[in-house]
């Protein structure tokens, strides 16, 4: 990311305020599968933001790895993360994936809410230990405007089609993936 979009990430993250503790949660698309998530292992969250969802899975009883561009974010999510009682199972790190997925073990989860690089796909299944769940959600062009960060029709599927397939779907400008490996 260039140095333009970094600062536009934190100023908008900056405008916010810090999430509240009942706000943590799975990203939203998921809540009816909460269950298929597991309560043990190693997660990474992709562009976590202010770490609502890492610190849910945190909260499970995972130990969590988010990362994100914006440093503003990062530091909401370590706030997040303490004020919740799971800052020894959670870490936040200022990443650019640009750069790629950051190198680590396998994990059991990956979640990826809302941001959307193709070029990550592989890196994503190799990360992902046999067995474990992914959970991607993107802008997508299914009831939306072309973009070059939102999901053609079907891509999702398509991109990850080689795991099994729990849920997904398609419309109003997202599409979702909730598939293990």
């Amino acid at each position: 990311m260039t140095g333009e979009d970094r600062r536009r990430w934190d100023e908008r993250y900056a405008d916010m305020e810090p999430p509240p503790i009942d706000a943590v949660g799975p990203p939203s698309l998921f809540a009816a599968h909460a269950d298929a998530f597991p309560t043990t292992g190693r997660a990474l969250d992709l562009a976590c933001g202010q770490g609502l969802g890492a610190v849910w899975l945190a909260r499970r009883g995972m130990d969590v790895w988010g990362v994100d561009i914006s440093a503003v974010a990062v530091a909401h999510a370590r706030d997040l993360a303490q004020r919740s009682g799971v800052a020894d199972r959670c870490r936040f790190d200022v990443v650019d994936l640009d750069d790629g997925v950051p190198e680590g073990p396998p994990v059991d989860v990956v979640v990826c809410d809302k941001f959307r690089d193709r070029r990550l796909d592989h890196a994503i299944l190799d990360r992902l230990a046999p067995g474990g769940l992914l959970a991607i959600v993107a802008l997508s062009e299914v009831g939306a405007a072309p973009g070059p960060f939102r999901a053609g029709p079907g891509e999702l599927t398509a991109a990850f089609g080689a795991l099994g397939r729990i849920s997904s779907g398609e419309g109003e400008g997202y599409a979702w993936l909730l598939a293990r490996g």
